[in-house]
């Protein structure tokens, strides 16, 4: 088997100071894990160089697995990963052209740094290698790698929503993307909506050609598309659950006795459709006022870009509505909403998920969110709580079993909450069953193999370029 190199935006560095417990990071240790190989990435840190002066590039061996890591400096962290990763391609991709900030600079430093990375990695790649490049910080790699004269087979993944053809082409580079991601042999999305907002975006610029099996070519590459759905280690998660609290978390468990706790988690961004959930909340309330003073919804919101403005403005409209809400129908003896803008380790927080009654998960879009997916697994088959899941995730297409909502109506998201707070055990049950027949088939090695499988039996370049001219050279036997 060919060694398998993967190469996404940070890494998580085997001695803890910059791991990630994120899906990302699941998914790809993996998939090192099976095969050995290459993992390659930011370190997270800030150089004050430019990295011009010297190969900073540092390598660590781990289990069988090569880490090799790279710091950025300041320019190149606010033009490539502040300025346009996170405030054109993810704002855009989630749908929110409204926050899309596009400086022609940042551009240039995008695909400047997509360059020089691929210039790092090059030395280290061997001729049959298979690349595995993650995430849209990277759209532009393999036309990096291609320009540098890299041949091998190279596959892409993208994590997060591909948008319509009205929201990418509103984007000012969006051709030279489309010419970009042609590079690549295969492109792996979430959800066939994805996949076909891509197509939809490359057929409306430039002519395509369908060749069978989701082979097209466009732009004089022939590339594959496929959907792969991200999934979890479904009996790690179970065996994570089932370790009792901490000492001080029993004791709060304790203490809210009979009440039915709501629980939510994700990171503080607007695409997670946070403010919309806390006036369904609020709605619930409202509404259902029976429930007053014997329910709970705790929303853990760590801050993640912290130095975008964005991030920021969410982070106070959410302080805003928690105070409010509370001052509102809180009293002496009773908060009704708990809002944490803190990290809780991902250990702990599989514990939590199986001790709630409901785990709401209403993004306004999403690629997959795979918090829904380990709320479920983290659940007691006996007593499961209830999934409330926005229609707008990648997972509500495999899990259908869970109350699918709309997140933008909050009468609806509010009358979900009371029907999985009131609903009988046998009804739990059954859609916890329904729900992990699916988490146990599409688990993370199903995604892992069948993206890998895909990729190994494309041909490199170089075979496809002898081809070519093989036909070139015989065309009537062709």
């Amino acid at each position: 088997m060919s060694r398998l190199v993967v190469v996404s935006n940070r890494i998580a560095i085997p001695d803890g100071s910059k791991s990630s417990a994120g899906g990302l990071a699941v998914g790809i240790l993996d998939a090192l894990k099976s095969t050995g190989g290459l993992w390659f990435g930011w370190n997270g840190e800030i150089s004050e160089f430019s990295g011009e002066e010297e190969d900073d590039t540092a390598q660590v061996e781990h289990d069988g697995i090569t880490y090799a890591s790279f710091p950025l400096s300041q320019n190149d962290y606010d033009l490539y990963y502040c300025q346009f990763s996170n405030t054109v391609i993810w704002p855009a991709f989630h749908y929110r052209l409204d926050l899309v900030q596009f400086q022609r600079e940042a551009w240039d430093g995008y695909c400047r740094v997509n360059e020089e990375v691929a210039q790092r990695l090059k030395p280290l790649i061997k001729p049959d290698d298979i690349l595995w490049i993650h995430d849209y910080h990277l759209l532009p790699f393999a036309a990096a790698l291609r320009k540098a004269g890299i041949k091998n087979r190279i596959g892409f993944f993208l994590h997060i929503p591909f948008p319509t053809p009205e929201i990418f082409n509103a984007l000012p580079p969006h051709q030279e993307l489309l010419e970009m991601l042609s590079e690549y042999d295969l492109l792996g999305f979430q959800t066939e909506s994805d996949r076909v907002a891509f197509l939809d975006s490359m057929s409306q610029l430039t002519q395509m050609q369908n060749k069978g099996n989701n082979l097209h070519r466009a732009f004089g590459n022939t590339f594959m598309t496929e959907v792969y759905p991200i999934g979890i280690e479904p009996d790690s998660i179970k065996e994570m659950a089932e370790v009792p609290l901490p000492p001080k978390m029993a004791a709060m468990k304790r203490e809210l006795g009979d009440a039915r706790n709501i629980i939510a988690c994700e990171r503080l961004d607007y695409s997670k459709g946070l403010p919309e959930r806390f006036l369904a909340y609020e709605a619930l309330l409202e509404n259902f006022p029976e429930h007053r003073g014997k329910i709970r919804y705790s929303q853990i919101a760590p801050t993640s870009r912290g130095d975008v403005q964005a991030y920021q403005d969410i982070r106070h409209q959410l302080e805003t509505e928690a105070g409010r809400i509370n001052g509102k129908y809180g009293t002496l003896g009773w908060t009704p909403l708990y809002y944490l803008n803190q990290h809780f380790d991902r250990r702990l927080l599989m514990k939590i998920f199986r001790l709630t009654d409901v785990g709401l998960v209403t993004p306004l879009r999403d690629g997959m969110n795979l918090v829904a997916k380990e709320y479920v697994a983290a659940q007691d088959p006996d007593d499961p709580g209830v999934l409330v899941l926005s229609r707008f995730a990648g997972a509500a297409n495999e899990l259908t079993s869970a109350l699918i909502v709309n997140p933008y109506d909050r009468d609806e998201v509010a009358a979900a909450l009371d029907r999985a707070i009131t609903m009988p055990r046998t009804e739990r049950i059954s859609r916890y069953n329904d729900m992990m027949a699916v988490l146990r088939k599409n688990d993370i090695t199903a995604w892992r193999e069948h993206f890998l499988k895909d990729l190994e039996s494309l041909a490199s370049r170089d075979d496809e370029q002898a081809s070519e001219n093989k036909v070139a050279a015989f065309p009537k036997l062709a």
